[in-house]
């Protein structure tokens, strides 16, 4: 099995593997010429299908050929390496992207690439999707992926918004994936996942579909260390369906609709003290509480893509809604945050985007693309609070009474964003290439910002066998454009919802300059090892901590932070053997919060505006590391076993100064075994069973304490699962 890939290679002039050295499912090759080969036409009714799929799969390469990712760092996931990650398709799509290196694991599901807080950028057949509002839900499943990679390092000009990564992702078909398959996994903390999919293809017209349903007693990460969190269940839908239609040989039609709906208790401490008395009350059972969280979003997009010789061209429409709702324990709330609020908030996001390509000499090839985005954002909540009155002891001082207040605070807010980009693929001789150009971004809403970015990146590959690049991308990364406004803080004046200070000065986009260098070496056969350095200088660089209700993350600003790092993998992948290995090492320094002050204290605010500090999800040492065998490889009794380690040197956490220290290192170890089962009249029966930390180790994520941090959070502990699925 190979693991990971790197599409420095894809840039070699006239190199027969002009696909990513690690990659688990070959890239898409170039084109064929069209002025030395005809295009396949669509078959009539005595053609038979596997015309159509010719056809379909040349529309596929061409819009590959429209935004590859010339130059960056690219991991590919295979579906046999998903297969081989604990849980498989059943797992989180998170899940599957910390076997990539440098990938950092996180509460919440969350994950950080290279040193930033989320900035990830998710695409459906490069179709770039708004991010929404979810927090503890994976909007994308593995399962809906034919190919699913994460691209990294110094992005092409196509990439932009959102630059930490960008998780691309081919969804299936009724083409790639004929037929249906149903499963189910079943498991420890009453886990129930059912699972169907269904594909096919009717003349011109293909068809895929798939949904899962997820019921858990671990929704979110326990905040202790117990083996059971208390109040954590979880009930969560997730579906998507593509459909297709060739209207002629060098035209397509292509719709993807998906959504996904979650609600969540959240979990409860227990023995914990209340922090503000009620009415007298000054005890109460912190166990009881009852705080809940929905997350709801849908999406569409709808696109044409058209090839004529040497132009090619996607034009796309896409809508996204999100929508949070929260709904506290009305008195435990009060005792333990001294604000109950109800709360929802919406996020409806409307655009278009456009990306083409234009061969125009043998050496040259022109990209050039556009996105316009409006985004309305709302929000509303009824607010329960304790007033603050006079200390008896102090007549000057104020302290919480004893009775609830209400207030309402509500906000909408519009946002625009335009980019466009241009680029040109220079093929300098048969070894090297140059891929220079740059985007503008221009964004509206709480301020209005824009910025002309540069990129190049250049790859030399001397032999087959090496690859190295070099890359320069200058970034520009508005910040959410739901941010807590001045009036929202206004009304909480007088209460014990009242922030420690009121100073708010909006929440500004990342400017960064970003240096990427890489090598990659397949010195034997199945066996490819690579190096990849960075190096990034950021200006208000974006951070993003837990605050409030909805739970959510808001985004604040250091005015200036530097990132630096290294990641070293290698793969092995012959015959039934599959083995990779990453480790990573990344130092995230910011200094001076300039930006939505009112969520820090005094205290903090003035230590971090005079010296450099690590960001609270920096994380010197990530690693990760895989080996799977396939027993009786290609009979109808094939038996895949395979082991699976994380590591991970501890996130930050404050002790003496903001985020000093960091929390102890974990490393947990899964393993798998999956089983073909021959059953007369089927067309493939398969039992899997998965351990998740065997050891049963005991790892905290989060302490609660640090700048934006604002709950303890530990890893899983062991458990075990089992899943049933069968092809029809």
């Amino acid at each position: 099995m190979q693991r990971i890939g790197v599409s420095a290679l894809a840039l070699a002039a006239g190199l027969s593997a002009a696909q990513p050295a690690f990659a688990q499912s070959p890239q898409p090759a170039a084109p064929p010429n069209p002025t030395e080969a005809q295009p396949a036409t669509l078959p009539d009714a005595a053609s038979g299908a596997l015309a159509i799929e010719v056809v379909g799969k040349r529309l596929d390469r061409e819009r590959s050929e429209i935004q590859p990712s010339l130059g960056a760092t690219r991991y590919d996931f295979s579906k046999t390496a998903i297969s081989n990650t604990p849980q498989g398709e059943n797992a989180p799509l998170n899940q599957v992207l910390l076997r990539a290196p440098g990938v950092v694991q996180d509460g919440f599901g969350q994950i950080h690439v290279r040193g930033d807080h989320g900035s990830l950028q998710y695409r459906l057949d490069g179709v770039q999707l708004p991010e929404g509002l979810a927090l503890f839900s994976n909007i994308m499943s593995p399962r809906f992926a034919d190919q699913l990679s994460l691209i990294t390092g110094a992005l092409p000009a196509q990439y932009g918004l959102r630059t930490a990564g960008v998780v691309d992702i081919t969804v299936k078909s009724g083409t790639t994936n004929p037929g249906g398959e149903a499963s189910m996994m079943m498991g420890s903390y009453n886990w129930l996942q059912p699972a169907l999919e269904y594909g096919g293809r009717s003349g011109n017209f293909d068809y895929f579909a798939v949904g899962q349903y997820v019921s858990n007693n671990i929704g979110i990460e326990n905040p202790t260390a117990s083996t059971a969190p208390l109040h954590d269940a979880t009930a969560q839908w997730y579906a998507l369906t593509k459909l297709t239609a060739l209207v002629d040989e060098n035209t397509r039609l292509s719709f993807i609709g998906g959504g996904a709906s979650a609600r969540y208790q959240i979990p409860n401490v227990p023995g914990e003290a209340p922090s503000f008395p009620l009415n007298g009350i000054t005890d109460w059972n912190s166990a009881l509480l009852d705080q809940r969280q929905w997350e709801d979003t849908y999406f569409g997009i709808a696109s044409l893509q058209k090839s004529f010789q040497d132009f090619n061209v996607q034009l796309s429409g896409f809508a996204r809604y999100s929508k949070l709702s929260y709904q506290p324990d009305a008195l435990g709330d009060l005792l333990y945050n001294g604000i109950a609020p109800w709360s929802q908030r919406s996020s409806l996001a409307v655009g278009a985007q456009g990306d083409a390509s234009w061969k125009i000499a043998s050496s040259h090839t022109l990209r050039g693309g556009f996105l316009v985005q409006r985004e309305r954002v709302t929000s509303f909540s009824q607010n329960n609070a304790l007033g603050l009155v006079p200390d008896p002891a102090d007549p000057a001082a104020l302290i919480p009474g004893t009775d609830p207040v209400g207030f309402t605070d509500g906000s909408e807010i519009v946002g625009w964003t335009y980019s466009v980009y241009l680029q040109d693929e220079w093929k300098v001789i048969p070894n090297v290439t140059i891929n220079f150009g740059a985007r503008f971004d221009a964004i509206t809403g709480q301020i209005s910002e824009n910025q002309v970015s540069p990129r190049i990146n250049v790859v030399w590959e001397p032999t087959p066998q090496i690859a190295l690049r070099a890359g320069y991308s200058r970034y520009f990364v508005p910040a959410p454009l739901n941010q807590v406004g001045f009036g929202s803080l206004a009304v909480r004046t007088g209460t014990t919802a009242e922030p420690e200070n009121f100073q708010n000065d909006p929440v500004k986009a990342e400017r960064s300059d970003y240096f990427d260098v890489g090598l990659t070496v397949k010195p034997l056969d199945g066996l490819t090892v690579g190096f990849s350095g960075y190096y990034k200088i950021a200006e208000n660089y974006l951070d993003k901590g837990q605050f409030g209700a909805p739970i959510q993350l808001a985004s604040f600003n250091y005015a200036n932070a530097q990132v630096k790092g290294f990641e070293l993998y290698a793969n092995y992948d012959k015959g039934p053997w599959s083995l990779y290995g990453n480790l990573a090492w990344s130092k995230v320094s910011a200094t001076n919060i300039n930006s939505a002050q009112y969520n820090f204290s005094p205290g903090d605010l003035a230590y971090v505006g005079n010296y450099w500090i690590a960001a609270d999800h920096d994380q010197g040492w990530t690693g990760s590391a895989g080996a799977a065998y396939v027993f009786n490889s290609g009979s109808d009794w094939a038996t895949r076993v395979s082991a699976d380690m994380l590591f991970g040197s501890g996130l930050r956490t404050s002790v003496v100064t903001p985020n000093d220290t960091s929390l102890p290192a974990y490393a947990t170890l899964n393993l798998s075994v999956t089983q073909k089962v021959p059953l007369a009249g089927s067309k493939g029966t398969q039992i899997r069973l998965d351990a998740i930390n065997v050891t049963d180790g005991v790892y905290e994520l989060r302490t609660g304490e640090g700048v934006g941090v604002g709950a303890p959070q530990y890893g899983m502990r062991r458990a075990f699962f089992v899943t049933l699925a069968q092809k029809f």
